[in-house]
């Protein structure tokens, strides 16, 4: 990660410009690894990310969105008590170190006091840590004499910074001619990264490139490389960038050509981790979803097995009542105490014998009431299990659907609709906070000459999208397979096969059949499907239709934001 003493040296001018003077507003501690500042500066209204999980630590603006818990962490509570109404005086970076520190003036009607927040990023050691007059107020990450003897982090405790590393402070440039001088040849960022202090791999990288190569000879002399190197790190001059890889976003980098420009360091920041944290939360959520859909579907799977197998228990019913019969019909020909009775069956086209097994303490006719009585005990059973095994595979079949759309969902929006339709079947527990006007989550939206097409996103949409969808608009979902829902908004005109075609491939595109071709999609005018009274989200019977083979394609180039 590029958070290191020389980014975060640009990032601490950005901040101290934009936040020096602001007053603290709120304070909310959206997860345990991160504090967020609001503060009111310049105007207008910032938002101070503080992060100090391990692959995300960082501190920067940003308008990522966050929710608050409904009761603040003790942290939390203790940056409330004492940074609430106070006035951020500057923030600074701490020598050459990867520190940030956050200098309030704190004032309330009793006293007046100032307090610096420590914001140390440093990859897993990363941490926060309120301090007044050089002693712990309080941590983030606690830890206490027992747990780490080289540093203590406890209320009460004197701040003390991190141990520095076996590594030359590029500021000191005698210390740093020295240990040039002992460059024999190989990696020179390797050789940068494991002898600067304050310098990320990529940083060293960076460095080497722009200004020595790779070979020992072309190596300036140690005096030469020391200033330039002092040059490159204590410039003002940067070039804020994102650097991508396959599409996604690898790094960002105070100073470097190429990748994607941004006026600032914060703002490239921001841009990286907003997408990291995305993706982060976007497979979380999914994971989540999932596990709680599979096991929902192992319990119904299971629950299918036990009544198939209580069906098959009743497999030889027929035959109980065969044998009942027979033995009432020759019941004048048996006696009691016999063990097995051959009879001819008239059930039979060629009356074959059966042999009937008897209980010898009963007679003939307690044995033809044993097998009726029996045979009409796995009657009842059937007609009770009858209802059960469709409800069963009703169930089966809307967690599959459900599966189905979480399993194929593209972004965070569509995994909201998930959870909006589980929370729904009570599969989730219900939000604690109701967010007051939530906006409703848009359809996927197409254009194709000059049609509109709609696609849901999840069983729950698919119905609103069948509520919305005119009488005469088409209507169309995959055959045999869970799919979307689309609809076609035809405008009382003729819909081209051109565009009927595409929607098909758009429906194919987002189905189980994802991943086959020529995969057949039913198309129908929107006032032949019905929903059934009580029917679960998404399920309906639809008549009057027509069949198409089309191979998926999202048709990207289509797809309105």
């Amino acid at each position: 990660m590029p958070q290191d003493a020389f980014t975060l040296r640009h990032m601490a001018r950005e901040l101290n410009a934009a936040l020096s003077g602001g007053k603290v507003n709120k304070i909310i501690q959206p997860s345990r690894d991160e504090i967020d500042l609001i503060l009111y500066a310049g105007g207008k209204t910032h938002k101070l990310i503080l992060n100090t999980h391990a692959s995300l630590a960082r501190a920067c603006i940003s308008a990522l969105p966050r929710t608050a818990p409904d009761v603040a962490p003790n942290f939390c509570m203790l940056l409330r008590k004492h940074l609430s109404g106070a006035t951020l005086e500057n923030v600074h970076q701490e020598g050459f170190e990867r520190i940030l520190a956050f200098s309030f003036d704190c004032v309330n009607e009793f006293s007046r006091a100032k307090r610096t927040l420590y914001a140390e990023i440093m990859g897993k050691y990363s941490n926060l840590i309120l301090v007044e007059d050089g002693i712990i107020s309080g941590a983030l990450k606690i830890s206490s004499l027992q747990e780490n003897f080289k540093r203590v982090l406890f209320p009460g405790v004197r701040y003390e910074p991190p141990q520095p590393q076996d590594k030359v402070n590029p500021s000191d440039l005698a210390a740093l001619t020295q240990r040039l001088s002992a460059f024999g040849g190989g990696d020179t960022a390797e050789f940068f990264f494991n002898n600067l202090s304050g310098l990320a791999l990529s940083t060293c990288r960076i460095l080497a490139k722009q200004l020595f190569t790779e070979r020992a000879d072309d190596f300036p002399s140690p005096e030469k490389a020391a200033k330039e190197i002092q040059t490159f790190i204590f410039s003002e001059k940067i070039s804020p960038a994102v650097e991508s890889e396959n599409g996604e976003a690898k790094d960002f980098h105070a100073r470097f050509y190429g990748g994607k420009a941004y006026p600032s360091v914060n703002a490239a920041a921001d841009a990286y981790y907003t997408e990291r944290e995305t993706k982060k939360d976007f497979s979380e959520k999914k994971r989540k979803l999932e596990s709680i859909l599979l096991a929902r579907k192992k319990k119904e799977e299971k629950k299918l097995s036990l009544l198939e197998e209580r069906e098959r228990d009743c497999a030889d019913m027929e035959k109980n009542r065969i044998f009942g019969e027979l033995i009432t019909a020759n019941i004048y020909a048996l006696k009691k105490g016999e063990s097995v009775c051959r009879l001819s069956n008239f059930y039979d086209e060629a009356c074959a014998a059966v042999e009937i097994p008897l209980d010898k303490t009963l007679s003939p006719s307690q044995n033809a009431q044993k097998y009726f009585k029996k045979y009409n005990k796995q009657k009842r059973t059937l007609q009770a299990l009858a209802p059960q095994k469709e409800e069963a595979l009703s169930d089966l079949d809307y967690t599959e659907s459900m599966l189905s759309a979480v399993k194929y969902a593209e972004n965070l929006l569509d995994l909201m609709g998930c959870e909006e339709e589980l929370r729904s079947a009570n599969l989730l527990p219900p939000e604690q906070k109701k967010q007051k006007n939530s906006p409703t989550i848009p359809f996927r939206v197409f254009q194709i000459e000059n049609f509109t097409v709609l696609a849901g996103r999840n069983n729950m949409q698919n119905d609103r999208l069948l509520r919305e969808a005119a009488p005469t608009d088409l209507w169309l979902h995959t055959q045999k397979y869970h799919s979307a829902h689309v609809i076609v908004r035809t405008e009382g005109k003729p819909v081209p096969d051109t565009v009927l075609l595409a929607a098909a491939e758009i429906c194919a595109f987002f189905s189980d059949a994802k991943a086959g071709n020529k995969i057949p999609v039913d198309s129908c005018q929107r006032r032949f499907v019905k929903k059934p009274p009580k029917a679960k989200a998404g399920f309906v019977f639809y008549t009057d239709f027509k069949t198409i083979l089309a191979d998926p394609d999202r048709h990207s180039e289509a797809e309105r934001q």
